[in-house]
């Protein structure tokens, strides 16, 4: 996605709303004295040759020529107090010839004048100046900081612009907003491009405060936030969801948004497998996130270290403890045990959904770890899901055949497995539903070899034990 390219073009039609209606004359009027800038300074005081110099650069039409002209100019008069005249021209033929680092460099010439200039003449150097650097390609981290500190400038130049004669006041404060959005947005893109995070939050930020539903400041935002040193992944995630649910995001930015969120939410956890809780944090953050122009501090996400530490003592048997009891805990454990895989999980066989000629069996089981909750068990709380192998593909190695027919075999015992039987298997946990009904959802299950029933005989029911996995 990329926000600078858009905001280009942006930058261009906010910056030359306000240099239409506040248009001057380049060449100064009259002949021997005039006056230049606010008119604090002392009038300008120039000679017939110079003036006539400056108007027939003013008039010449073609670029080149007119080049000559204006360099003839200023080796002839460098200290003319026309040169707030002679300036623009410079920069505004660089601009028609594409030529933007000279646009910046005779806008900041022009610039320098300081007090020579009045209101109008800054805002028109300023905005120049805007619309070169945005139009440069990939720019580099020092033209990037001037940018950001210039379009700062620019915001200043705007507010002392005065209004012109006869323009409804609504109008104006309407194309003053337009032009200084343009600023901050340039502002926030050089300090990001300058890696001055802490900057270009702050800038964009201000554009939030002005309009809370803006697509580039948010996602400009999550960027900035995840580029600071530490990060703030957390902020970052906000912003991003900000950005998706942004009325002003058209349909391809809100979709490219969403669809990167959850890699980082997965990325921020340290990468779990658990696709559905990844999804369902998704959706949170963005119902939040759509309502609320600032991250709450009540809202947080486990990461990857507490999930690591959850994981380092747990036993599925400690799973379903915290899960069943809720709080804040079962939260924890169940973020850190969702899409791993557990061995021999201990299970009271209650019913067996295995159709002769179907591809999936279904088992479902109550999780026991003695001989008193196997007696007692008459309530299913685990669904386990086991899909037949693949075979392999023609041409396929002896040892892959043999590994197949086995796996066929086992999957086939599996169907005769018998009510009230006692079976460990090992499975990725997918999902669970909460108390009251509670229910643990496997995926990718295989019973234990040692329990499956034998061929041609029919399964012990045996029971666990006393010893807890």
């Amino acid at each position: 996605m990329n926000a600078r390219l858009r905001m280009a073009a942006l930058v261009v039609m906010v910056g030359l709303c306000l240099v239409g209606m506040n248009a001057i004359p380049l060449a100064a009027q009259g002949t021997g004295t005039g006056t230049s800038g606010t008119g604090a300074t002392a009038p300008c005081q120039y000679k017939m040759p110079e003036y006539n110099a400056e108007q027939a650069a003013a008039a010449e039409k073609n670029p080149t020529a007119q080049l000559k002209l204006l360099d003839d100019f200023m080796a002839k008069y460098p200290t003319s107090c026309l040169l707030n005249y002679v300036y623009p021209i410079y920069y505004q033929n660089y601009y028609a010839q594409k030529n933007f680092p000279k646009v910046i460099e005779y806008a900041d010439k022009q610039l320098a004048l300081g007090d020579r200039l009045n209101p109008t003449e800054k805002y028109q150097a300023y905005s120049a100046r805007m619309l070169a650097y945005n139009n440069i390609t990939n720019p580099d981290a020092g033209q990037a900081k001037a940018e950001y500190q210039s379009a700062l400038d620019g915001v200043k130049a705007v507010d002392a612009l005065p209004k012109p004669e006869g323009l409804p006041d609504d109008r104006f404060q309407t194309e003053k907003q337009k032009a200084i959005y343009g600023f901050l947005m340039t502002a926030g893109s050089g300090a990001m491009t300058a890696k001055m995070y802490p900057e270009a939050i702050q800038v964009y930020k201000q554009v939030l405060a002005a309009n809370q539903d803006d697509f580039l400041a948010d996602y400009n935002l999550g960027r900035a936030y995840a580029g600071m040193t530490p990060p703030s992944p957390l902020d970052s995630l906000w912003y991003y969801a900000r950005a998706a649910t942004s009325k002003n995001a058209n349909a391809q930015q809100a979709s490219s948004v969403k669809t990167y969120i959850p890699k980082a939410i997965a990325n921020y956890q340290g990468n779990t497998v658990c696709d559905p809780l990844t999804q369902q944090e998704t959706n949170e953050l963005l119902q939040l996130a759509s309502s609320a122009a600032d991250r709450p501090a009540t809202y947080k996400l486990f990461s990857a270290a507490e999930l690591s530490a959850a994981q380092g003592s747990m036993t599925i048997a400690s799973v379903v403890t915290d899960l069943k009891a809720g709080g804040d805990k079962s939260k924890l454990t169940w973020t850190a045990a969702c899409g791993l895989e557990f061995p021999d999980v201990p299970g009271k066989v209650l019913g067996v959904d295995a159709p002769a000629e179907g591809d999936t069996i279904t088992l479902k089981l109550a999780f026991v770890t003695n001989d008193a909750e196997f007696d007692a068990a008459q309530t299913p709380d685990m669904e386990v899901k086991m899909a037949a192998p693949i075979e392999p593909a023609a041409g396929a190695s002896q040892q892959d055949k043999e590994k197949y027919q086995h796996s066929k075999e086992a999957f086939d015992l599996t169907k005769k497995i018998e009510k009230d039987n006692f079976i460990r298997f090992t499975g990725t946990l997918e999902t669970y539903d909460p108390d009251p009904a509670f229910m643990l959802h496997w995926d990718k299950a295989k019973v234990n070899e040692e329990d499956l029933p034998k061929p041609g005989k029919k399964a012990p029911a045996k029971k666990p034990g006393a010893k807890k996995p």
